[in-house]
């Protein structure tokens, strides 16, 4: 396009060709490498006053290209983690019924249902009913857990699938920087090459946080943004084990360059600061557990709120009763990893197993062989007392652990309630530098595409100033033709 329209208006100034030339070859260029460089066509002077192409510039902009992998990185690793958080806090979903899948939701309905059957002790259907509430909540606490361990597996998973797409992508880096050293060293043409390595570059940063340095002959050097070396002549080998039966209180394992660990604990010098890596990582090895952790202090809260002790103060061990676990002979007196993955309704309360849900009210869940833990001793109907012991004990204050993240000391429906609105928090916080990085890849990429791109309407004024220049040179040619034709005429004999 730009040599034909030079072809039209050889007679115009040749400074104004030039450019224009320049402009047109821009424009063209963007059109096959956005984002990263455009082409100006390098123009000197030709024969008879014409306009010549001699070759093509590539215009970049480092630094804002460096602001652009790092915007990328930012972006891919809270994307991680606000995927990860959003499904986890799935469980705090209420429907239109108002109802939810978070265990202090089924405390309240174990609460309301253990008053219905304070009101009428002696009504079977109120047992039933409180011994189901207790049956939800459990299914609560193990349907939590198996979320949370879904998306910790699912974590790993990404994290082997970003491992591979590192090493394909550094593989891929090797032969085009290969190409672009040699391209330089023979001074062949090597822009399309280094837009290919900037494309590579951008991909990489998506799954790993990267600084880069350029030696002689364009060749680069890539660095994990932690300082370890990702590549240096020949890639390094980033490896990952995935395990297979991550469960709860189970780490996951981390990431390594050439024997160097980079995921992992934040406070290594060595772990990477941003990228889907670390966002995953962070998902898998901190936010997950905790959630995790709380969900088994609930569980162990329920089990030492709801067990039974001797009545007769003979001494006998303090029992698990309406909640229990398998192989448990006593209540743990410090959090057990996958506790809530565990805890069910023991079954002698529970009617579909067999059990008698009167013993709510009478007691004997733990042991009913044993009168040590018969707490209606006199065997009415009316008794009251151990339910509403059941009731306090939800609002007693207890203490729980710190790896759990709260309050260690109140009350099981104030932790549970605390435990919502900590993952609330999460996703809260999660959204917001989800909605922040993404901002900021849009405004680096704009600023990148500003200062390198070029603007359609702008240059298209040109052309039509241009058009209009060579329109008004035709004019005055012709003008000047008619004057000579005159005179010519006139002086004819």
């Amino acid at each position: 396009m730009s040599l034909s329209i030079a072809g039209m208006i050889a007679n115009t100034s040749l400074g104004t060709i030039s450019n224009e030339i320049g402009i047109l070859s821009r424009n063209v260029s963007n059109a096959n490498t956005p984002g990263y460089s455009t082409r100006i066509a390098q123009t000197s002077t030709g024969a008879a006053g014409s306009a010549e192409v001699n070759g093509v510039a590539r215009i970049t902009n480092p630094a804002l290209f460096k602001s652009q992998l790092q915007s990328t990185s930012g972006g891919a690793q809270a994307s991680a983690v606000y995927d990860g958080v959003s499904s986890i806090a799935q469980l705090l979903a209420t429907d239109s019924d108002g109802n939810s899948s978070s265990p202090s939701f089924f405390m309240g309905k174990l609460s309301s249902a253990l008053q219905s059957y304070d009101a009428a002790p002696s009504d079977p259907t109120a047992a039933a009913g409180a011994v189901t509430a207790a049956k939800d909540l459990a299914n609560s606490l193990n349907q939590a857990t198996t979320t949370v361990q879904n998306v910790r597996r699912n974590a790993d998973q990404q994290i082997e699938d970003s491992v591979t797409n590192i090493n394909s992508i550094l593989s891929k880096f090797e032969q085009v920087n290969n190409a672009i050293v040699a391209g330089a060293g023979a001074k062949r043409d090597i822009t399309d090459l280094l837009d290919q390595r900037d494309s590579l570059l951008t991909q990489l940063s998506s799954e790993i946080g990267i600084t880069t340095v350029t030696r002689p002959n364009n060749d680069m050097m890539i660095f994990t943004d932690s300082g370890v070396t990702l590549f240096e002549t020949a890639p390094r080998a980033v490896t990952f084990q995935p395990n297979p039966v991550l469960t709860a209180g189970t780490s996951g394992n981390a990431v390594y360059v050439d024997g160097v660990q980079v995921t992992g604990n934040s406070t290594f010098a060595t772990s990477v600061h941003s990228g889907k890596l670390a966002g995953l990582t962070q998902l898998r090895d901190s936010i997950a557990p905790a959630y995790q952790n709380q969900l088994d202090e609930i569980a162990r809260g329920l089990v030492s709120a709801f067990s039974e002790s001797d009545q007769t103060g003979g001494g006998a061990p303090t029992l698990p009763g309406l909640f229990t676990y398998p192989g448990a002979t006593s209540i743990p007196g410090a959090m057990v990893s996958g506790l809530a993955g565990q805890i069910q309704v023991n079954a002698n309360a529970d009617p579909s197993q067999g059990g008698d849900p009167t013993r709510l009210r009478d007691g004997g869940i733990s042991d009913p062989g044993n009168p040590a833990y018969t707490y209606n001793t006199s065997g009415g109907a009316l008794y009251t007392a151990r339910i509403e012991q059941m009731i306090s004990s939800l609002s007693a204050t207890q203490s729980f652990d710190p790896a759990a993240g709260l309050n260690t000391n109140t009350s099981l429906t104030a932790f549970a309630s605390a435990s919502d609105g900590w993952l609330s928090a999460q996703k809260q916080q999660a959204h917001s530098a989800d909605t922040y990085q993404s901002a900021m890849l849009s405004q680096s990429t704009q600023a990148l595409s500003n200062a390198v791109g070029v603007n359609l309407d702008s240059q298209m004024a040109k052309m039509l100033e241009l058009e209009n220049s060579y329109q008004a040179t035709a004019k005055l040619i012709s003008s000047i033709d008619a004057l000579y034709t005159a005179l010519f005429n006139a002086i004819r004999p």
